[in-house]
């Protein structure tokens, strides 16, 4: 399967904000944004006019990028919500955040999606005590995500920086076991990402 494997700190600059690719760095001086908060390329200078379409594109993009996921995934996921009952922006993010390595990301078990996929992978993550190897895996409500070698460095120093990111209300995380549980369904006041959902609908649905 195809994965961006560019600088990830270019995508940042594209989107005109912080996506949190890099982990810590992005909380320091040498992220790109505060260094060079301008898009990348040879006609940064170049204006022209912005169309709609142009504006649900890139809101897809900035979305889809937030998340790490490939176009068909991204679909995939915006497809699931259009069955399911109720708003299809707030069941689109909901899908989106009950993803596995999203919840290794925002238990804190990892500094940046892109490392909780990797530990996901790698079958470091365990949910109700098995051994979980698919990023895409959707978590539900009671399920408990548990690291399974406690000694690891990368999540003992990505757990000692999760108060600078916070933990969202609607997990409960147990820092010291390396493990957390979902108490519901995040709501959509519960994420807190900027992103404008109706346009991304408006895109998928034109």
């Amino acid at each position: 399967m195809s994965r961006y494997v560019g600088p990830s700190c270019k995508l940042c600059r594209r989107e005109g904000i912080k996506l949190f690719l890099k982990g810590e760095r992005c909380f320091t001086e040498k992220c790109a944004i505060e260094k060079r908060n301008y898009p990348p390329g040879q006609h940064v200078d170049t204006k022209g006019k912005v169309l709609e379409y142009g504006l649900r594109l890139r809101e897809k993009q900035r979305a889809r990028r937030i998340y790490g996921l490939s176009e068909k995934q991204f679909r995939r996921f915006f497809t699931m919500a259009e069955r399911k009952e109720g708003i299809t922006g707030t069941n689109f993010l909901v899908f989106l955040e009950r993803r596995i390595d999203n919840m290794v990301f925002r238990f804190g078990f990892a500094t940046s999606r892109k490392e909780a996929r990797q530990l996901v992978s790698h079958k470091h993550i365990t949910v109700n005590g098995k051994t979980v190897s698919s990023s895409s895996y959707l978590v539900k409500v009671g399920d408990v995500i548990e690291v399974r070698h406690k000694s690891m460095p990368s999540v003992v120093n990505a757990l000692e920086s999760v108060v600078r990111r916070g933990v969202p209300s609607w997990i409960d995380l147990d820092k010291d076991n390396m493990k957390g549980t979902i108490k519901l369904y995040p709501t959509r006041e519960d994420i807190t990402m900027p992103i404008k959902e109706q346009l991304i609908v408006e895109y998928y649905s034109r």
